[in-house]
């Protein structure tokens, strides 16, 4: 016995040995052959990071792992990832281990997959990635079967993958997420009978149009797989669509040249519930305790042959008679629910496919909506022709049917409409094809939104529709202080609605008062560092770029007796406003403000990243004192017109960016600029620097000057505002003044002052008149003023050397001509004493030489102490 027992524990241990170093002895034998099988067997380069072999987890099979698996096309798709695995578990026998082969897979399972099928517009597929057998391939195939790998599949499985299929030829378009699905089946019979499960959500969309949004889909489906012939027969299913229960019989058959199909469908009930069902959840909701009467049902037969140039016919029904809904939470009943709707296709014939809504009706309260229409030619050039007729109360829809609305629907909505066209003449607005007729309007509708300060009520906005032309008859609205009568047209209604066009209109808009700030939103800052906190951290709030709509290209005519802006009140305001490409443009805009008037004409564009804009204003006669408390633009360009009263006239021609709130980011400025001061008196204690400047010279008087048909020329460039020269007067001493400043205010002007003699006073006679001899009454002193700094701090510099060098150079050229006279004098007198015989020599030139130079040292002193007198300064003696 103990003998025994010796034997089985040797027996077991040699077992336990042979699986702990069963991975290591026959993973690089299992990892050749499934290269091996690969390469033979696809043109596509697959790797994976990692292989693992074990036979403990799935004793008594060895569970093979290939992990990070990735499948990368070759050309035509070359480089492009067909698909990608986080991890691919494969099942074999352990015999066959032993063996050393052939190695046969009897289960699969594949997770987190992600699959990237492709076809582009020749028709050539990404998946069409296996090698053709040829008589080399099969000979090659047979001397390698001891080592080879093959699929004899009993059981697979995929779990939480994704699948995305895009035909560029049909303009198809499936996406397949949160996929799950298993088979059990033996793939190595003839015939077997496949068991599946799948849930999935599902997106479809062909040529634009979108089918299925993120359905949910369940399915769990028996076939009968007759492999030998590719028949797959549909057993026992049910799958759910959304909520939808549908029950499938039939088959799919693969021939070589098409496929063939004959397939039925049907709701194995008739409950209304199964049309709420058919909407996606997230709209419907729970629909547990939902109260439905009458019936919904769906029967479908898709049946034929398809290839190249045909597909199935089918014939989809899709009805309900006298039905209604009620939900649990909600006051309002749906009623009278009638719906007739057939999707077919007589001939297989893509073109051949149509729909026809025989009949659309319900009921909310007393309101009834009806609709009927057509839908042909519908993968060519769709026909369609609809009708629609009834009245709804909008607040009723929230208080039948759960929705979830960024606003309160409200307000009655009337409409009896006919439209009859074809999608290519609409694209190609072509609107003498289009046929409509009818009217709409909506009443007492409210709209509030966060998004703006007030309610916008419209007591009445009614459409009258003539083939493409849509009139708009009127339209009353009031929101805050505005108030506004709105007519006009659109001219293409029907393409803005069912091709993607702009929507192209004229407008006439009356207003008695209009304000701006009725539709703005005060702007709050959000995540602000804390005082004094240096560990907190903020995140600049990224705020949401104000666009100009890009889907209008419209034109509208306005007045206004009252236009508000911010701060700003406008009278008497027209013009006219053009929405276009994303820029709005302003032509011939006038209106009353400052007690002038103001023109404007410009655009503004938020067609690139940065806005942009262009604008040339006309302002006339407008009050200085006014318009410089209210307008920006007006303190950064003239900082010193706070110290003005009067009146003012300017043109402006300015362009540059604008930040995302479309405000101008005065740094990138570029333009010039006319201003004429028609009429204005100066205040000099409204600025610092004309206050320093009034308290710098002693002999200027700032308060008595009167500013009069004043002008000059400016230029904006780089954040810098250039003033060109100009000259004023202050009584009887000119100024000019000229130079720059930026729009933080920093400047950098020079003022050039030529001053009268006569302001020099008593200094004249007591230190200049005894040296010149002349009037000096009519000479006039030019000073040199530097101006820098701020307006707020100025800093100002007084020329005095270059204004002694003048006043003394003035006084030099007047004392050489008069010395000039008396030198012709003394000449002619010693000529005169030469030729009557008087020989006395004669020193007085080099005597009045050294005079002369005395006498500029003097000057140039006495002209210094005289302008040092004139600034305040403290006189040398």
């Amino acid at each position: 016995m103990k003998k025994a027992l010796k034997i089985v524990g040797i027996i077991i241990g040699l077992l336990l040995v042979l699986i702990i170093l069963a991975p290591i002895l026959f993973k690089g034998p299992i990892e050749k052959a499934v290269k091996n099988s690969i390469n033979k067997s696809i043109n596509a380069t697959v790797e994976w990071e990692e292989l693992d072999l074990s036979l403990i987890s799935s004793f008594p099979n060895a569970e093979l792992k290939l992990k990070n698996l990735s499948v990368i096309n070759k050309a035509p798709f070359k480089n492009d990832t067909l698909a990608t695995s986080e991890e691919l578990g494969l099942s074999l026998g352990i015999p066959q281990l032993f063996k050393g082969g052939p190695y046969s897979i009897n289960e699969l399972t594949l997770n987190n997959a992600y699959v990237n099928i492709k076809v582009d517009s020749l028709g050539n597929a990404n998946y069409d990635i296996a090698k053709e057998t040829t008589t080399d391939t099969t000979t090659t195939q047979a001397n390698n079967a001891g080592n080879a790998l093959s699929l004899d599949i009993q059981h697979y499985e995929v779990n939480n993958s994704r699948i995305n299929y895009l035909d560029e030829s049909s303009k198809t378009f499936l996406r397949i997420t949160n996929f799950n699905h298993y088979g059990n089946g033996d793939f190595t019979a003839e015939k077997t009978n496949l068991e599946t499960k799948t849930e999935a959500i599902v997106s479809f969309e062909l040529d634009s149009v979108n089918y299925l949004n993120k359905n949910n889909l369940k399915l769990d489906a028996n076939f009968e797989m007759d492999l030998a012939n590719q028949k797959y027969t549909f057993l026992e299913n049910k799958a759910l669509i959304n909520q939808l229960p549908l029950t499938f019989d039939g088959f799919v058959k693969i021939n070589e040249n098409n496929q063939e199909i004959d397939l039925t469908f049907k709701t194995p009930s008739s409950d209304f519930k199964n049309f709420l069902a058919v909407i996606p959840e997230t709209y419907s909701k729970n629909l547990d305790g939902v109260e439905t009467t009458g019936d919904f049902t769906v029967n479908g037969e898709i049946k034929g042959i398809v290839d190249e140039k045909h597909i199935p016919t089918m014939n989809i029904a899709i009805k309900s008679d006298n039905a209604s809904f009620k939900y649990p939470d909600l006051p309002k009943k749906v009623e009278d629910i009638s719906i007739d709707a057939v999707l077919k296709n007589k001939t297989g014939i893509l073109e051949d496919t149509y729909v026809n809504l025989e009949k659309l009706n319900f009921k909310i309260d007393q309101d009834r909506f009806t609709a009927k229409g057509n839908f042909k030619n519908l993968m060519d050039n769709p026909l369609i022709n609809l009708t629609a007729n009834g009245t709804l109360n909008l607040a009723n829809l929230e208080k039948a049917y759960p929705l979830e609305l960024d606003m309160d629907l409200n307000g009655i909505l009337n409409a009896n409409l006919t439209a009859n066209f074809d999608m290519n003449s609409i694209e190609k607005e072509q609107y003498q094809n289009v046929k409509s007729s009818g009217h709409a309007s909506i009443s007492n509708f409210k709209y509030s939104s966060p998004e703006i300060p007030n309610e916008v009520n419209i007591a009445k906005a009614s459409l009258n529709f003539n083939n493409a032309k849509v009139t708009l008859e009127e339209m009353d609205i009031k929101s805050g202080q505005t108030d506004a009568k709105i007519t006009g047209t659109l001219d293409n209604f029907m393409g803005y609605l069912f091709s993607d066009q702009v929507l192209k209109g004229r407008f006439k808009v009356q207003s008695n008062t209009f304000s701006v700030n009725d539709f703005m939103v005060a702007e709050t800052k959000e995540n602000q560092p804390l005082e004094n906190n240096k560990d907190k951290t903020s995140t600049p709030t990224k705020e949401d770029a104000i666009k100009i709509p890009s889907f209008l290209d419209a034109k509208l005519d306005f007045s206004a007796n009252t236009v508000i802006y911010d701060n700003l009140t406008l009278k008497n305001t027209k013009g006219a406003l053009s929405i276009k490409d994303e820029t709005a443009s302003l032509e011939n805009v006038s209106a009353d403000i400052f007690g002038g008037n103001i023109g404007i004409n410009g655009n503004v564009s938020t067609k690139t990243e940065t806005p942009v804009f262009d604008m040339q204003l006309s302002l006339n006669r407008i009050d200085i004192v006014e318009s410089f408390q209210k307008l920006e633009l007006i303190q950064n360009i003239a900082p010193l017109a706070n110290a003005l009263q009067g009146l003012l006239t300017t043109k402006i021609k300015l362009n540059g960016n604008l930040t995302n709130e479309l405000t101008p980011i005065l740094t990138s400025l570029a333009g010039s600029a006319f201003a004429e001061v028609l009429n204005a008196k100066v205040n000099t204690e409204k600025t610092p620097l004309l206050s320093k400047l009034n308290g710098e010279l002693n002999f200027l008087n700032l308060n008595k000057l009167v500013l009069k048909d004043l002008s000059t020329n400016l230029t904006f460039n780089n954040g810098q505002i250039q003033v060109d020269p100009f000259n004023f007067n202050i009584e009887d001493i000119n100024i000019t003044a000229g130079g720059s400043h930026s729009f933080d205010n920093q400047m950098n002007y020079s003022l050039k002052l030529d001053i009268p003699a006569k302001y020099l006073g008593d200094k004249i006679g007591s230190g200049l008149a005894n040296l010149t001899k002349t009037d000096i009454q009519s000479t006039k002193v030019e000073l040199p003023i530097g101006l820098s700094g701020t307006f707020a701090s100025p800093k100002i510099q007084l020329n005095m050397k270059q204004a002694v060098s003048d006043l003394t150079q003035q006084i030099v050229e007047k004392q050489k001509d008069e010395l000039k006279d008396k030198a012709k004098e003394e000449v002619g007198k010693k000529l005169k004493d030469l030729l009557g015989g008087k020989g006395k020599e004669n020193a007085k030139d080099s005597t009045a030489t050294k005079e002369n130079k005395s006498d500029e040292d003097k000057i140039k002193e006495a002209a210094g102490d005289i302008l040092n007198g004139l600034f305040g300064k403290k006189k040398k003696k």
